[in-house]
């Protein structure tokens, strides 16, 4: 598989990522920490459960410590560090700051064997940027309204270690994606040792919170981390961080579709930045694919 249908799958990823916000709400009043641990149990049984007719797949489990070091962060550390900063300052703020993962993807990316920062990633990745700052804050103004709190802090640090995750997935590329069942499961195991610590089990009330939690863990939490992976390692990473910056902008058209809210300015300047940022981004993979079809006189010949 080339690298620009590796860089697709893992732009699925990002698709998948677009439902978080519409399915989290339909799951209903679950606390954090027991949706995260019902959620990324079902993400390691999408996996896991392949290996019934892949048996040989089990054997992907046995990584040296490196590799589960990586993966415990990026799923693990990177999820329940994200919950703890979203209860100690604004969400708007806390998304805000941690949305600069794709800005350090491919800054990051740059220091990796084969890759070259050139100027048309970094404009894409600004623009995206100022995308995904336009759709959170809807056209508002941005700032720490209160000073800096502890999840402001935190938030950065999330920044950090999903890109640090994704960008070091690269160096272990070897490594199959199979691997992530186990990243999926051992995030789930430290949520719910977070949730039996810190908050109180509510069940879901309703078949469709049920139904909701169900699709939540086995394609954005399952099935999305599984081609993120991918992407990462075998994709054009640089790409796939600006491309990142249509996760927010889906994610509230998602919303809108669903009838939450109402349409706003902000949704359309939003597409038209991450839109064009993502296409400046992705120059290269564009063209190197367009010189590689048959002109209309080869083909007439």
């Amino acid at each position: 598989m080339n690298r620009t249908a590796a860089t697709l799958i893992g732009f699925v990823a990002i698709l998948t990522w677009s439902f978080l916000a519409l399915l989290s709400t339909a799951a209903g009043a679950i606390p954090p920490f027991q949706l995260a641990a019902m959620t990324f149990a079902l993400g390691g049984l999408v996996g896991a459960s392949s290996w019934i007719v892949r048996p040989q797949a089990i054997r992907s489990l046995r990584q040296p410590w490196q590799v589960w070091a990586l993966g415990t962060a990026g799923l693990c550390i990177y999820h329940c560090a994200y919950f703890f900063a979203i209860q100690s300052a604004p969400p708007v703020e806390v998304s805000l700051i941690a949305y600069l993962w794709p800005l350090l993807i491919v800054v990051f990316a740059a220091f990796l064997p084969g890759e070259k920062l050139k100027t048309h990633h970094v404009i894409g990745v600004i623009l995206g940027l100022a995308g995904a700052i336009v759709v959170i804050t809807k056209g508002g103004s941005v700032g720490l309204a209160d000073g800096i709190r502890p999840g402001h802090v935190i938030a950065l640090f999330c920044a950090f270690i999903w890109s640090g995750y994704s960008v070091l997935s690269r160096r272990f590329g070897q490594v199959p994606t199979d691997v992530v069942a186990g990243y999926c499961l051992i995030t789930s195991a430290v949520a719910f040792a977070l949730h039996l610590a810190l908050e109180t089990t509510i069940w879901p009330e309703a078949a469709t919170q049920w139904a909701a939690i169900v699709i939540l863990g086995t394609i954005p939490l399952g099935a999305g981390f599984y081609a993120w992976d991918y992407g990462c390692k075998h994709g054009e990473i640089m790409v796939l961080g600006a491309l990142s910056y249509a996760a927010p902008l889906f994610s509230v058209i998602v919303l809108l579709l669903a009838g939450f809210g109402a349409f706003h300015w902000s949704v359309a300047l939003a597409c038209i930045l991450i839109t064009a940022g993502a296409a400046i981004a992705a120059k290269d993979m564009l063209l190197r694919r367009q010189s590689r079809l048959p002109s209309a006189e080869t083909t007439a010949t």
